[in-house]
């Protein structure tokens, strides 16, 4: 009787494990599955900062060849805060870059032979275009973001002025702006949203416009960060302020077209001086001196 039951529990228990293992395969296949790939992405992620990390000290390497000052580094820091680079690392990659550039474009002279005829020459040419290339570029990203933020100020005015006269105050109307036009105007609601963190951290608004002009360094900018600040001295409605700023703006994006459509007739001498002129003096007298050539050729023999 005891071997009866026991050989009953015990396929009671096959039984039972058996079903388990076949309704819940699914589950967890799915269970090991996650662990697997978690695991996985966890040696990614170690993979990815071990390179990172060796590629860090590469870098630090090559800074360390470049001399540089305390004054210069805040330069240098500025225009790539205004060019849009904010990371510690911008920093040590833009000087890593004037020793990275020569070695290429000496290494280029090298390999296709150009250095043959003045080898001396043309890698001191190399050299020196190579350390002031990352400048080059760096000058050239910040007047891009310059005038992408040149381009943005109409709308994002447009839209604290709405925000601010719907009740809003204009540190909630800043970060309403922000938010709503980012996917429109990256660059300048990038900028308005360290605004809006600056004021959650404590600072005066008057401090944190300021800042955002000295990024910026948009001329527009500054005059709108003027005229807010001295709103918040003065007292004055913010949203007059802002409608009489934004109807300035419209007047003087008027009057910028007007003065390039006005040099359009200066520019345009060039271009009718140096070709279409010749080729109408061509089609004009071209016949006419074919015809005398013919002429004094008849009348000489």
């Amino acid at each position: 009787m005891t071997i009866a039951l026991l050989a009953f529990v015990c396929a009671f228990l096959f039984i039972g494990s058996a079903g388990l293992l076949l309704f819940y395969r699914q589950s967890m296949v799915k269970r090991i599955s996650s662990v697997v790939a978690q695991t996985e992405r966890g040696s990614l992620a170690q993979t990815l900062r071990t390179t990172g990390t060796s590629i860090g000290s590469m870098v630090k390497q090559f800074e360390r060849v470049v001399p540089k000052s305390a004054a210069e580094t805040s330069v240098v820091q500025q225009r790539l805060i205004r060019a849009g680079f904010r990371k510690d690392s911008a920093l040590s990659f833009f000087y890593s870059s004037k020793v990275i550039v020569p070695l290429a474009l000496c290494a280029i002279v090298f390999f296709s032979g150009i250095g043959k005829g003045n080898p001396l020459f043309l890698y001191i040419a190399a050299v020196g275009l190579g350390y002031l290339l990352p400048d080059f570029w760096l000058g050239r990203k910040i007047k891009a973001r310059q005038g992408l933020v040149r381009l943005a100020l109409p709308d994002v005015l447009d839209m604290l002025v709405i925000c601010v006269e719907a009740g809003l105050g204009l540190d909630q109307a800043t970060s309403r702006t922000a938010m709503e036009l980012f996917a429109a105007h990256p660059a300048l609601c990038d900028e308005m949203n360290i605004v809006v963190l600056e004021l959650g951290a404590g600072r005066a608004r008057s401090d944190a416009w300021k800042h955002l002009a000295e990024r910026c360094d948009v001329p527009t900018v500054r005059s709108l960060v003027s005229t807010l600040v001295q709103a918040e001295q003065y007292g004055t409605s913010v949203s007059k302020t802002l409608r009489t700023y934004s109807d300035v703006l419209r007047t003087q994006r008027i009057q910028q077209v007007e003065e390039m459509a006005a040099k359009t007739t200066v520019k345009l001498i060039f271009p009718l001086v140096l070709f279409i002129f010749p080729c109408l003096f061509l089609v004009t007298l071209g016949p006419a001196a074919i015809i005398m050539a013919d002429a004094f050729k008849n009348l000489f023999h």
